[in-house]
C-alpha cells in the first residue's frame, strides 16, 4: 500500500513540475515577444513601408489587446476553467502568429498584432492561478513561482538577444515563426499535463454588462496611454479618452456592487496584501521597463551597438536571475521570509539605475553598465517572488485567477503609462539640450539619465509601500508558510 502511494505521490509531483515547464513556456512566448520585436521594427519599416506614425501600431495593437482582456480572462479561468482559457490563449496567440509571420501588408500584420495581444492576456492571466492551485506546500511554490519570475522578467532581455539575432541571419518574419513550435508544444503538453480546477460556472448567467464596460474602459484607457506620447499628454485626445475610460470604469464599478453575481467581485479589492503588492510590482517594473527600453536605445543609438550586440549586453542581467531563480530565492524565502528579501532587492534595483544615471556617451560596458545590469538582475530576482507570493497569499482559491489578472495588469498597466511617460520626459530633456546648443550624443544620454532617475525614484517609492504598507502582512504570510 505505502509504495503504491509513494510511486502514484511521484508521478503526481514530475505531472505538476512538467506542468510549470509548459505554462512557463507559454509566459516565454509573452515575455520575448515584449522586447523582441523592437529589435525588428526598422526591418519591418522598410518592408512594408510603414510610415513612422503607423509604425507605432505594430506595438501598440500588440500592448492595448494585451492590458485589456487580463482581468476578464483571469476571472473567466475562475467561471469556466483555467485549463481550457489557458490552453485558448496560447491557442489564438500562436495562430495569430502564424499569421505574423506571413503578413505582406500593414493591415494584416497590426491585425494579427492585437489578436496576438489578446491571446498572449488569455494565456498570461490564468498562469499564476494555476501554479497557486498545484503547488500547495511553501517550499515547492516558492521554486515554482521563482522559475515562473524568471521567465516573466528574464524574458524582455532574452528577447533582446533572440531578436538581434534572427534579425540579422534572416528576417523579421522568423521573429513570430519561432512562437509556432513553442506554442503547439505547450499546447499538446498542456492539455496532457495541466489539471483543471472545478470552475464556478456560470449556470446563473454571465456578467456580460459588467465583462462589458470593464474591457471597454481598459481598452480606451491604454489606447489614450499609448498614444499620449504622439499627441501630447494635454492634448484634447488624451484627455477625452482618458475621461471616457474613467466614466466607463465608475459605471463598471457601480453595475459591479449592484449585482448578485458581478464578474468582479468587490471583496478582492479590500485584500491589502493583494492591492498594496500589486501598486508596488507596478512602480517595480516601470523600473525595469524604463531600463529594457531606454537601455537598449543608449546602447544602441548612443554607443553604436548593433542589434546582437545589444541582446548580448543584456545576457548578464538575465544571466543573474537564472542564477537565482535555480533555487537560491526560493530557500532565502523560506529561510528569511519576504520582507527580508524585499528590502534589499528593491534596494539592489534602486543602486543599478542610479548607476544608469552615471553613464556617458564614451561609457566602457564592463566598468560602467555591467556592474548596473547585474544588480538590476539580482535585485529584481529577489523582489519579484516575495512580491508575488504575498499578493496571492490570502487569496480564496475561488478567486486566483482575478486575482492573476489583477497581478499581471498591474504590472502591464503601470508599465505602459511609466514608459509613454519617459519617452516624453526623455525627448524633452533632449530637445532642450540640443536648442541650447549640446553635443547629440550627449543630449541623448541625458534624456536616458531622466527616465533612469524617475526609475529609481519609483522603485524607492515601491520600497517606501512595502516598508509601511506590506509590513504586517509579509509577517502573516512568514507565519504561514513556516507553520
Amino acid at each position: 500500500m505505502t509504495t503504491t502511494q509513494s510511486v502514484s505521490s511521484g508521478v503526481t509531483d514530475n505531472r505538476k513540475w512538467i506542468a510549470l515547464v509548459v505554462v512557463c513556456l507559454a509566459m516565454l512566448m509573452n515575455a520575448l515577444d515584449s522586447s523582441i520585436v523592437n529589435v525588428a521594427l526598422p526591418s519591418i519599416q522598410r518592408d512594408l513601408h510603414f510610415s513612422p506614425s503607423n509604425l507605432t501600431w505594430v506595438v501598440d495593437a500588440y500592448l492595448i489587446a494585451f492590458g485589456s482582456f487580463l482581468l476578464l480572462a483571469g476571472r473567466l479561468g475562475d467561471l469556466l476553467g483555467r485549463k481550457k482559457v489557458f490552453l485558448s490563449g496560447v491557442a489564438l496567440f500562436t495562430t495569430s502568429s502564424v499569421v505574423c509571420a506571413l503578413a505582406q501588408n500593414q493591415a494584416m500584420l497590426i491585425t494579427a498584432r492585437f489578436f496576438q495581444g489578446m491571446g498572449g492576456a488569455i494565456s498570461t492571466s490564468v498562469i499564476v492561478a494555476i501554479i497557486v492551485t498545484e503547488f500547495s506546500g511553501a517550499a515547492e511554490r516558492a521554486k515554482a513561482m521563482s522559475a515562473y519570475m524568471f521567465v516573466a522578467v528574464g524574458g524582455g532581455s532574452i528577447g533582446l538577444l533572440v531578436g538581434g539575432i534572427l534579425t540579422q541571419a534572416v528576417n523579421w518574419h522568423w521573429i513570430f515563426v519561432i512562437n509556432v513550435p513553442i506554442g503547439l508544444l505547450t499546447l499538446v503538453l498542456g492539455s496532457m499535463l495541466i489539471k483543471e480546477n472545478a470552475g464556478l460556472g456560470v449556470r446563473e448567467g454571465l456578467d456580460v454588462t459588467g465583462s462589458l464596460l470593464m474591457t471597454s474602459s481598459l481598452i480606451v484607457g491604454i489606447y489614450a496611454v499609448v498614444k499620449a506620447s504622439a499627441y501630447g499628454w494635454t492634448s484634447l485626445h488624451t484627455i477625452g479618452f482618458a475621461v471616457l475610460s474613467f466614466v466607463l470604469m465608475s459605471a463598471f464599478i457601480t453595475f459591479e456592487s449592484r449585482i448578485e453575481r458581478p464578474i468582479m467581485p468587490m471583496r478582492i479589492l479590500k485584500l491589502r496584501s493583494l492591492t498594496a503588492s500589486s501598486v508596488v510590482r507596478g512602480l517595480t517594473f516601470s523600473s525595469m521597463f524604463a531600463v529594457f527600453f531606454f537601455g537598449a536605445l543608449y546602447l544602441e543609438k548612443v554607443l553604436g551597438y548593433a542589434p546582437l550586440q545589444t541582446g548580448i549586453a543584456f545576457l548578464p542581467m538575465t544571466l543573474a536571475m537564472a542564477i537565482m531563480s535555480l533555487g537560491v530565492t526560493s530557500r532565502l524565502l523560506i529561510k528569511f521570509g519576504p520582507m527580508k528579501l524585499l528590502v534589499p532587492g528593491m534596494s539592489a534595483v534602486i543602486a543599478g539605475l542610479l548607476l544608469l544615471t552615471r553613464t556617458t556617451d564614451q561609457a566602457h560596458y564592463v566598468t560602467s553598465i555591467l556592474p548596473a545590469f547585474l544588480l538590476l538582475g539580482f535585485g529584481m530576482s529577489i523582489s519579484a517572488v516575495p512580491l508575488l507570493t504575498i499578493a496571492m497569499a490570502d487569496v480564496p482559491k475561488a478567486d486566483a485567477g482575478l486575482a492573476s489578472g489583477i497581478v499581471n495588469v498591474s504590472m502591464w498597466l503601470a508599465s505602459s503609462v511609466a514608459l509613454a511617460v519617459f519617452g516624453t520626459l526623455a525627448t524633452r530633456r533632449t530637445a532642450s539640450l540640443i536648442t541650447q546648443g549640446a553635443n547629440p550624443s550627449a543630449a541623448l544620454v541625458a534624456g536616458y539619465h531622466v527616465t533612469f532617475l524617475i526609475g529609481a525614484f519609483f522603485a524607492a517609492l515601491g520600497l517606501l509601500v512595502t516598508v509601511v504598507v506590506l509590513r504586517a502582512p509579509a509577517k502573516e504570510v512568514v507565519n504561514a508558510q513556516l507553520s
